[in-house]
């Protein structure tokens, strides 16, 4: 197989299918909660790596700035892409839960909140790239920009530890049921292949797209920054 990040992408897709029918047919309902408490069998997957991706796009980030690369930018452009893309989904997740239990679709929670500004920060850090004037420039700017937005993901992380929170605390094995550990690990593992895949693909698109740009403009491919510099 030419493309064999797709290995991982299915991989994820059938992890997840069976966790969720693990979740929704064999696991029984949460004592004072009921039936509402499934939605966590994905939004708390969806929760851990949705700190991952923005941790790997950090990386890319050091990485970029050292290897002055087009390849290790592109990788931040597509983390940055899926960590905006996780952070939505598991902000709307958790409103679906906050509903039926707090009443409210939001509340200026701190988990909440800081959740909120990750989206925007990263979302940001997509939009600072269409102000440069040069790969150069575009590769510098991301780089910095995505460094800098990643400090509120420690913040995301330890907020129900540093303030007074609606959000429950971190779960760990210890305060999870023994019937809900295995479709919790397996939708984690899951969604975990499928955001690895997502940021594989967006990448090559990337690249895919600069290549593109560079023929039409006919600049030779010796000179600069051009798709697949290593």
């Amino acid at each position: 197989m030419k493309d064999k990040e797709h290995i991982l992408g299915l991989l994820g897709l059938a992890l997840l299918i069976f966790g969720c029918q693990r979740a929704l047919m064999f696991t029984p309902p949460e004592t004072h909660m009921q039936d509402v408490q499934r939605i966590f069998f994905i939004h708390v997957p969806t929760a851990w790596n949705t700190m991952l991706i923005p941790t790997a796009a950090f990386f890319l980030a050091i990485g970029a700035l050292v290897k002055r690369s087009r390849k290790w930018d592109a990788g931040i452009e597509a983390a940055c892409e899926v960590t905006v893309l996780f952070t939505c989904m598991t902000l709307i997740q958790g409103m679906i839960w906050g509903r039926p239990t707090w009443g409210a679709y939001w509340d200026w929670d701190p988990r909440l909140t800081t959740t909120a500004i990750m989206a925007v920060l990263f979302a940001g850090v997509l939009s600072v790239r269409s102000f440069a004037a040069s790969p150069e420039q575009k590769i510098t700017w991301t780089a910095v920009a995505t460094i800098i937005a990643y400090v509120d993901v420690p913040i995301v992380y330890k907020s129900v530890e540093w303030w007074d929170s609606l959000h429950q605390k971190h779960s760990a094995p210890a305060t999870v049921s023994v019937d809900y550990y295995l479709p919790l690990r397996v939708n984690a593992f899951a969604i975990l292949f499928i955001w690895i895949w997502l940021v594989i693909r967006r990448s090559r698109v990337a690249l895919l797209r600069d290549a593109a740009t560079t023929a039409a403009a006919g600049t030779p491919t010796g000179t600069g920054l051009v798709a697949g510099d290593a």
